[in-house]
């Protein structure tokens, strides 16, 4: 009965509660247009005849969400989400708690009221990135077969419906630990540089925006917003090649279609094109502006109401 007023008057805490919390409104916020992103960036299905070149252009993310609430009905834009939402507490709560002790380890000088250099800020977000993948990459993995199943499966029988934990228990019976976690390598480098360029401008951008928060923590709310939107876009531009040869592997059912990363950009680029690489990319941009603007005010929100309850003045940290 003791444990949780303990955990909630510590500092790690009252992090991984407003971690929780962050992420869960990020996924709130996003996962609509994240379903939209993942169905732009798959192939073309293959021509209903062999030895016909299907001329097919791949739709506007305008004519696909209209293709999904005509034929599917807009839950369908939901699909997947209890995945990301069950474990975007512990992950998030990771990716902030492993974010402030790289960045203070990795600037040993600097002192607990003067914030890390932003070359510390850079490599800690790397280091984040990397360690995260080994639990977002089975989350994305099974996120993605939910979301794509409603377009693959519009006949499918009430009994065939599938859930997070459904889903991830066919592919452990199919393919095993091997296939829950495919996709982990081309995760770990789209995560690991997306992350140092994430936490760098995000600590940049509210600087600018609002002179010496860094150092006592007093921005708005507008900042916030802003510096967590403009994080998330950048992140995204700099990976998002890697995030659609992702996407592809990970959504590939058994036998896989892809040999492997290398593999799939060249099929990808030889089949479809350079610009390939780069489709969705403005939905991507919509959601990651929306999706971390909500995460980093939630999170720094609800850092100060935790810290309050507790008759505290908040010190924002780094993280």
């Amino acid at each position: 009965m003791e444990f949780w007023p303990e955990f909630l008057a510590s500092s790690c805490g009252k992090e991984f509660v407003a971690g929780g919390v962050g992420g869960m409104a990020g996924v709130l916020a996003g996962h609509p247009l994240d379903t939209l992103r993942i169905r732009l960036q798959q192939p073309p299905p293959p021509p209903a005849s062999p030895g016909i070149v299907a001329a097919r252009r791949a739709p506007s993310t305008a004519q696909l969400l209209r293709g999904i609430l005509r034929t599917e009905g807009a839950s369908a834009l939901y699909r997947g989400m209890g995945a990301p939402l069950a474990s975007v507490a512990f992950q998030n709560a990771m990716v902030f708690q492993v974010y402030a002790i790289l960045s203070r380890s990795l600037d040993p000088e600097s002192s607990i009221s003067e914030p890390p250099s932003y070359t510390s800020v850079a490599f800690a977000g790397v280091g984040t990135g990397a360690l995260q993948t080994l639990v977002l990459s089975p989350v994305e993995l099974v996120k993605i077969k939910l979301q794509l199943e409603a377009a693959g499966h519009k006949h499918r029988r009430p009994g065939d419906h599938h859930g997070p934990v459904d889903m991830a228990r066919d592919i452990l019976r199919k393919e095993g630990l091997r296939g829950i976690y495919r996709g982990l390598t081309v995760t770990a480098l789209r995560d690991a540089p997306a992350h140092g360029v994430y936490f760098w401008t995000y600590e940049y951008a509210r600087e600018r925006l609002h002179p010496g928060c860094r150092r006592d923590g007093d921005e708005s709310l507008a900042t916030m917003l802003v510096s967590g939107g403009l994080a998330g876009v950048a992140s995204w531009v700099c990976c998002y090649p890697l995030d659609v040869v992702k996407s592809r592997l990970q959504a590939q059912t058994f036998p896989p279609r892809y040999r492997g990363v290398v593999d799939c950009f060249r099929r990808s680029i030889r089949e479809e094109g350079l610009p390939v690489l780069w489709r969705g990319l403005g939905t991507a941009v919509a959601r990651a502006f929306v999706v971390n603007g909500a995460i980093f005010s939630a999170y720094e929100l609800a850092l100060r109401f935790l810290a309050s309850g507790n008759g505290q003045r908040l010190v924002m940290e780094e993280n």
